[in-house]
């Protein structure tokens, strides 16, 4: 299948080693002309993962926007939502009938980007995808190389609009055949775990994270009390996925830290894979890293303002996010991702499902 890749963050260098491996036709785009340069020069991607360190080549490396995606069936968008806004401008124009473009995860992405496409003129007949989690545990060790410490097993998916699902899942299934399909994209962001997890690493980790110079906050810093509020804001989402009516599995967050639960995104020993590697003690940016800006001022405005839309009481969202805020000294509740700056929080519930399934 013919894919292509946008981006040169750790998911995207993930990606292109992955589908490359796969036997897909894969195209790689980024917009850092350094970064590329280097890349075309070298011709290919360092991939360590389980099975060991090898060079993997995709089809071809760009900064052709329009020709990397025009060659493509399924276009593949790793980012943090943060870049969202900005690309899907650049893209608006730029897709095609029957093309599947996937947002791993997405924070409601699908409908930044077909919003974006309708208001530049564009009405292909183009579905767009998010997941709950990016598919793969990895991390850039420098400008050739990623490693791959864990692959998704289960990838809970939405597709934009839903009445797309036949024609979409089945190409999404030839990338990632761990995929499991849900409602829609609105019940996919709804499961992020993004917005879960990080938010109260970064927060409650803030003291410690401004003093070391790294620190590993999934392993020092997942502490008790930490583990404690994760529930209590997973408890949160799962209410809301439920007053939308959404269905179980919900994917509880606890399953990721528990052995013995049910099988999670990245399967029942996710955890111990992503802090026995050490590639998360990092320097964490408390007002620059994806964690603050993607999980806590889009993501977790996205979830609290979903809250308010269906009248569920949300403390630990609405407490997480004024913090996160107060130590960004911008208020993200209008900085953030919400129903309201999208334009749907005054839809009826029913008018807001038609759309989700019909698009725009």
């Amino acid at each position: 299948m013919k894919i292509t890749v946008l981006g040169g963050g750790h998911g995207a260098y993930a990606a292109v080693a992955a589908l490359s491996e796969q036997g897909h036709e894969l195209r790689m785009w980024r917009r850092d002309q350094s970064a590329l340069q280097s890349l075309v020069r070298k011709g290919s991607i360092t991939l360590l993962d389980s099975k060991g360190e090898r060079e993997v080549e995709p089809s071809e490396i760009t900064d052709d926007l329009d020709s990397a995606i025009k060659q493509s069936n399924v276009i593949v968008i790793p980012l943090p939502a943060v870049a969202h806004a900005s690309l899907s401008n650049l893209t608006a124009k730029l897709w095609q009938d029957g093309q599947i473009v996937f947002l791993p995860p997405g924070t409601f992405g699908s409908y930044v980007f077909l919003k974006a496409a309708r208001d530049a003129g564009n009405h292909a007949d183009v579905t767009f995808a998010e997941t709950a989690t990016l598919p793969y545990l990895c991390r850039k060790r420098d400008t050739h190389m990623i490693a791959i410490n864990g692959y998704a097993t289960r990838l809970p998916t939405g597709v934009f609009p839903a009445k797309n699902a036949d024609h979409a899942f089945p190409l999404l299934e030839q990338a990632y055949p761990a995929i499991e399909r849900i409602e829609d994209v609105l019940s996919a962001a709804l499961m992020n775990a993004g917005p879960i997890i990080h938010p109260p690493l970064i927060i409650m980790n803030a003291g410690p994270m401004e003093h070391f110079d790294e620190w590993d906050i999934h392993n020092e810093g997942t502490q008790p009390s930490i583990r404690r509020t994760t529930d209590a804001l997973d408890a949160e989402r799962i209410a809301i996925r439920e007053a939308f009516g959404y269905q179980a599995p919900h994917f509880p967050l606890s399953d990721h830290y528990d052995q013995e639960g049910d099988e999670w995104m990245y399967g029942n020993v996710g955890h111990e894979k992503l802090h026995s590697s050490r590639d998360w003690c990092e320097d964490i940016g408390l007002t620059t890293h994806r964690y603050m800006l993607e999980d806590v001022e889009l993501g977790l405005a996205f979830q609290s303002s979903c809250a308010d839309y269906v009248g569920v009481k949300c403390p630990i969202s609405n407490g997480l996010l004024a913090i996160g805020a107060a130590i960004n000294e911008r208020d993200f509740t209008k900085s953030g991702r919400t129903l309201s700056s999208l334009g749907l929080d005054k839809l009826e519930m029913s008018a807001l499902k038609e759309l989700l399934h019909e698009g725009l």
